[in-house]
C-alpha cells in the first residue's frame, strides 16, 4: 500500500514551484506527482491511497492546535482559498475518474488516516509492505513496523530514524511548535500568547524518561499532565476509536473505477503530456 499525504505532497510542491494558481496547472502538478510515485513504488508496495486532510478532532481536545498556522495564512500573499478550491476540485476528479482510493473522514487529518491504515496493514499477521509519501517526521513513529518505509518527495530521499520509539517519546516531551504544541514544561497557551517555552534540556528529558513507566511516582503533576496532553496530540495510536472505525470503513468502501477511465479523463482535461504516459498511472 502506498499512502499519500495528499495535502503535504500537493501544497509543498505548489509553493516550492511557485506554481500559477490555475486549474489546469495545479491539476497537471497533482496528476504528474501521482504518476511519478506510482511508477516509483507500485511494484513493491501496490495500490495508492490518497489520504486527505479534514478538520481535526485535536482542535476540540486542544483549542490552540495549529492556531499559528491560521494566523500565518491570513498574512500570506498566497491565495489559500483558491489553492484549496482547486485541490478539492481535483480530489473529486480523482474519486470519479481514477482507480486510486481517496479517503476523507470527518474530524480526521491525513496523519490519522495514514496512522490507522498503517496499523491495520500490520495487525493480525498481515505485515503488508507500506510506503508513506510524506516529508512529515510525525510518521517516524510508524517506522516501528519493519514493513513500513517513508519517502520525502520534497527532499527526494527516504526518511529514517534508528529508534522510532525513542523518537516518538522525545517528540512528545519536546512538543511540536509547528502544530502549536508546547513542550511538557510549558502551558497550553504558550504559542498563542507569544510566551517563551521553559527549555526542555537534555538532563530534564533523560530524567523524565527514567520515570516513563512509573509516572505516578513523578513529583511534578503538571508536567505529567502536559505529557499526557502531548501524547494524545502526537501519538497516532491514540486516535479516537470512532474515528479509527470511520477511517477503516471509508477506506474499505471507497469508490474505485476501472483503470481505463483515466485515459478519457486525461483527454477530457487536455492533459497532453500525461496522455503519452497514461500506462504509468495504472
Amino acid at each position: 500500500m502506498i499512502l499519500v499525504d495528499f495535502n503535504g505532497l500537493t501544497v509543498g510542491t505548489i509553493i516550492s514551484q511557485k506554481a500559477e494558481l490555475k486549474e489546469d496547472v495545479i491539476r497537471h502538478i497533482i496528476l504528474n506527482l501521482l504518476r511519478q510515485y506510482n511508477v516509483m513504488f507500485r511494484k513493491q508496495y501496490g495500490d495508492m491511497v490518497i489520504c486527505c486532510e479534514g478538520r481535526s478532532w485535536r482542535k476540540n481536545f486542544f483549542p490552540h492546535y495549529k492556531a499559528a498556522r491560521k494566523k500565518g495564512r491570513e498574512t500570506s500573499s498566497v491565495d489559500w482559498d483558491e489553492v484549496y478550491r482547486i485541490m478539492n476540485l481535483v480530489t473529486e476528479e480523482l474519486v470519479d475518474h481514477t482507480h486510486y482510493k481517496v479517503v476523507r473522514v470527518e474530524n480526521a487529518e491525513a496523519d490519522d488516516i495514514i496512522g490507522v491504515l498503517t496499523e491495520q496493514t500490520q495487525d493480525f499477521g498481515k505485515h503488508e509492505p507500506v510506503m508513506i509519501l510524506s516529508a512529515d517526521k510525525d510518521f517516524i513513529q510508524l517506522h516501528k513496523y519493519d514493513n513500513v518505509k517513508q519517502y520525502s518527495p520534497m527532499q527526494k530521499k527516504y526518511v529514517k530514524d534508528d529508534n522510532p520509539r525513542t523518537y516518538l517519546l522525545h517528540h512528545i516531551i519536546k512538543g511540536d511548535s509547528s502544530d502549536g504544541i508546547p513542550n511538557i514544561l510549558s502551558a497550553d497557551d504558550t504559542f498563542v500568547t507569544d510566551a517563551r517555552q521553559s527549555p526542555a534540556r537534555s538532563k530534564f528529558i533523560q530524567g523524565f524518561v527514567d520515570y516513563i513507566d512509573r509516572l505516578d511516582d513523578y513529583s511534578d503533576r503538571e508536567v505529567v499532565r502536559n505529557y499526557q496532553r502531548n501524547r494524545k496530540l502526537i501519538d497516532l495510536s491514540l486516535c479516537p476509536d470512532d474515528i479509527k472505525y470511520n477511517i477503516i470503513n471509508t477506506h474499505d468502501q471507497a469508490k474505485v473505477v476501472d483503470k481505463s477511465n483515466i485515459l478519457n479523463y486525461l483527454i477530457k482535461k487536455r492533459c497532453k503530456m500525461l496522455i503519452e504516459c497514461v500506462e504509468e498511472f495504472y
